[in-house]
């Protein structure tokens, strides 16, 4: 395995770009499924997961071509409806294979998703949803049987206890566009990136409407064709960056983001006094700030709320803020596994339920610590940016399935950090090797 090496103290400058959305690639790719014709995705981040879902996809029958490092070709002309444990284990995201399949083929036997780092992340609302359409519904040894022969157009109610169900709505919408009658989506998630999957699915003869509300309508269509589409730029890797600028930046433009799906965030980075300059649309920069930064409250929700995904990324922000932070995690129950590590850098954080009371320091210290999950893994890079001395960290695999190339878009903006085989980090400082 590989781990980072990170030099604080540089000041970042320039301009990083933003790949797109593995989180609306990922449903997108499973939609390919829905065609017999050819699809043609752009603008596709280089990670893991999509690599795993172009797996799946081929064990499935589909023709998966990679023409290009950001473009895929997928014709999916004659498919199984079956998705075994030792490929769907590698990624939770291939749930959403199960809404294409029942849709098209009329049935899905698709392995249950394992456990989650970050809590959990039952797939009940699927259950649900596919039942108010009529499938039956069966698990039995691990799987997921779906009988979709029946299945019509129905009234379903998607929330839960933590609000609406992103991969659940990305699901029922698959299954209901080519499910007979209307179908209406109550309680729908509003992320972009469910917005794209609709925009997506619209391309390739999908009658829907409501996009981008809480209500979605749906009238089943007999047949679904092949498309071109571009993903759309992933909203997390852009804030990440923006977080990294108002740690270390000197002048750090971000572009080929979408301003309008980051208001959360902009909002709560210019509550903290970060100078930051929307240029455009799709461009931001942020400026080193003259004076101290300001704490803020934080609290996750769905979208248009503040997104869990950069809830870690914000921890290391005010780590280094002076003054009293509190960040309320509503949707994760879990998603402190970052903190422990952030305190070995010198980050005072006291967790209480579902709160982590961040205590402002002057300063943190580099220190080997250990990634846990994607989003823990960018918050401990984005410290490491800060900290005095030399960062370690570990486990950076978690990296691979979110974020394409940061540490070279880091490296070419002033960032010293460096990807190495674990071999070259010191063995006094590597826990895994004791």
């Amino acid at each position: 395995m590989d781990v980072m090496r990170i030099e604080g103290g540089n000041p970042l400058s320039g301009s990083i770009s933003v790949s797109g959305a593995k989180n609306a690639a990922l449903p997108i790719f499973a939609a390919t499924l829905l065609t017999e014709e050819t699809c043609v995705l752009e603008n596709v981040p280089n990670l893991s997961d999509i690599r795993f879902m172009a797996q799946i996809l081929e064990y499935l029958g589909a023709e998966v071509e990679q023409t290009d490092p950001t473009t895929w070709k997928i014709t999916a002309a004659n498919i199984s409806h079956r998705a075994p444990y030792n490929l769907v284990r590698k990624m939770r995201a291939s749930v959403c294979l199960m809404g294409p399949l029942a849709g098209r083929l009329k049935k899905a036997e698709i392995s249950l998703p394992g456990g989650c780092i970050i809590g959990p992340r039952p797939i009940d609302m699927h259950l649900k949803g596919f039942a108010g359409l009529g499938m039956d519904v069966n698990i039995d040894r691990g799987y997921v049987f779906l009988d979709a022969i029946k299945a019509s157009g129905n009234l379903i109610f998607l929330g839960g206890r933590h609000g609406s169900t992103v991969t659940g709505t990305a699901n029922v919408l698959m299954a209901s566009v080519l499910t007979p009658g209307k179908t209406v989506i109550e309680c729908a998630a509003c992320e972009p990136e469910v917005v794209d999957l609709c925009n997506m699915l619209v391309s390739m003869g999908a009658n829907i409407e409501g996009i981008g509300s809480p209500t979605l309508t749906i009238q089943g269509v007999e047949r679904l064709g092949g498309c071109t589409y571009r993903i759309l730029p992933d909203r997390i890797e852009a804030g990440t960056f923006l977080i990294a600028g108002a740690l270390a930046g000197k002048d750090l433009t971000v572009t080929d983001l979408r301003v309008s799906d980051m208001t959360a965030l902009i909002d709560k980075l210019k509550e903290t006094g970060v100078p930051l300059q929307i240029n455009s649309e799709n461009s931001i920069t942020v400026s080193k700030s003259g004076k101290p930064l300001k704490p803020v409250d934080v609290v996750t929700h769905p979208h248009p709320g503040f997104a869990t995904d950069i809830q870690a990324q914000m921890c290391s922000l005010m780590a280094i803020t002076p003054g009293i932070s509190i960040i309320t995690e509503k949707i994760f129950p879990n998603r402190f596994m970052h903190v422990p590590e952030l305190q070995r850098m010198g980050a005072d954080i006291a967790i209480e339920g579902p709160n982590a009371i961040v205590k402002g320091q002057p300063k943190l210290s580099g220190a080997p610590v250990m990634a846990s999950d994607l989003r823990a893994s960018a918050a401990l890079i984005l410290a490491g940016l800060v900290a005095e001395g030399v960062t370690w960290v570990l486990r950076i695999y978690h990296l691979d399935r979110g974020y394409d190339k940061i540490d070279t878009k880091l490296r070419a903006v002033g960032a010293v950090i460096d990807r190495l085989p674990e071999k070259d980090m010191p063995k006094d400082l590597n826990p895994e090797a004791a």
